[in-house]
């Protein structure tokens, strides 16, 4: 098919671009209500700087570097430096109905918000210029060049046959093993452990969840790159997905107690990280399983943590990394072609063999991003240091960091 601009999926993916950006301050949203009063504006500015500092890489030289021609499979060259011959018409490679500068433009989205998911690992003691310094390094020396492997053509992943439909691998599974990584090398908060550290603000992290969920649409079904019955599988299945974690999770809290409104909203958020890679190979009813498996893998890695004492604050690896885990493996078991012609068929259907596929991908997403991350983050700890001073954390990052209060 020759490539030709559809005015309908052009306004499906400007729509879309809007939804995925706007999950970047629902994210602050999100992470900003759990983190004590003192750290509001802190953890708020963590999130909404990628906006800035990320929209400025990824035009300058994420993209190329992501979806420029191939080099060996690993990354992307640099024929699009500063956004040069990303113009008007299609890349037949990756979208044939929609402008190359909006394709560009749609996938800075996923660009901007996947560092931000990592800074739950670390609120409430980082230091503002190593955060920024990491932030940089990271987009660049992890996910640009994951980004490659998954989506970018010639990419050694897409190479050998990964379902991938919005980002198991490249945004979630990336971030939380990322996270863990980082929170082993920064260590838990003063007096964590045996200072209460309540949630300043549930309604503003419910509130969060809520934006989230709606931006997961733009998410998830844009990245059918059309308006077409892909995205619409690719939207019911998100939506059942985080409806079954959301009702799992809260039977899950009930049994221990009473049924957390803070428990329910990160059951709703793990599952919609969970169907993500899946969502437009699946059915919803297979949407249904993976969001139902999801809740309690997410819960019980929580306690994992807990019980270990390890100080990943804002459990991104529970939710994001082992809920997208466990969709990738799934989108091995689930997948089928009736979905999705231009996919594959799982175990289920009579090939075995994508589920191994799968695993593959999980594996090494985790290696190279927990390995990555690991050493960035020992890298500035030794060098800049990662930390604020034991006064800058008692008082708090937004007087300390950012000289203003939240409330």
């Amino acid at each position: 098919m020759d490539a030709q601009i559809s005015a309908g999926d052009t306004a499906w993916i400007l729509v879309c671009c809007s939804l995925v950006l706007l999950m970047t301050p629902a994210l602050a949203f999100f992470y900003g209500g759990m983190v004590r009063r003192k750290n509001v504006l802190s953890t708020l500015t963590m999130s909404y700087i990628f906006m800035s500092l990320i929209g400025v890489q990824w035009v300058l030289y994420g993209y190329s570097l992501a979806f420029g021609p191939d080099i060996g499979g690993l990354i992307g060259g640099l024929d699009f430096l500063g956004f040069q011959g990303v113009g008007a018409e299609p890349n037949i490679a990756y979208a044939k109905t929609i402008p190359h500068q909006l394709f560009g433009s749609f996938q800075m989205m996923f660009a901007v918000i996947t560092p931000a998911l990592i800074t739950g690992a670390f609120v409430e003691r980082v230091k503002f210029k190593s955060f920024l310094l990491f932030s940089l390094l990271w987009a660049t020396l992890v996910y640009d060049p994951l980004c490659h492997w998954v989506w970018g053509q010639g990419g050694w992943l897409k190479e050998m046959g990964v379902l991938d439909f919005a980002g198991g691998t490249v945004v979630h599974i990336a971030a939380g093993f990322s996270a863990l990584a980082f929170a082993m090398v920064i260590g838990a908060r003063k007096g964590y452990g045996h200072v209460p550290m309540e949630p300043n603000n549930i309604p503003l992290t419910v509130l969060g969840t809520g934006l989230l969920w709606v931006g997961w649409f733009g998410f998830n079904a844009g990245s059918a790159l059309g308006a077409n019955g892909v995205a619409v599988n690719a939207l019911l299945t998100t939506n059942t997905s985080a409806a079954t974690a959301g009702l799992v999770w809260m039977l899950l809290s009930w049994l221990d107690g009473r049924p957390s409104t803070l428990g329910i909203a990160t059951g709703m958020v793990v599952g919609l990280a969970a169907v993500t890679p899946a969502c437009g190979f699946v059915t919803p009813l297979a949407a249904m399983v993976i969001g139902a498996a999801s809740a309690p893998l997410a819960y019980y890695a929580i306690r994992f943590r807990e019980r270990h004492k390890l100080d990943e604050s804002l459990d991104v690896w529970a939710c994001h990394g082992m809920g997208s885990a466990w969709g990738t493996i799934a989108t091995g078991l689930f997948a089928t072609v009736a979905v999705n012609a231009d996919g594959a068929n799982g175990l289920f259907f009579g090939n075995p063999a994508q589920l191994g596929i799968q695993i593959v991908a999980v594996m090494v997403t985790i290696v190279f991003s927990f390995g990555m991350t690991y050493v960035l983050a020992k890298v500035l700890h030794v060098s800049i240091g990662l930390r604020v001073s034991p006064i800058e954390e008692d008082v708090g990052l937004d007087i300390s960091s950012h000289g203003e209060r939240s409330y």
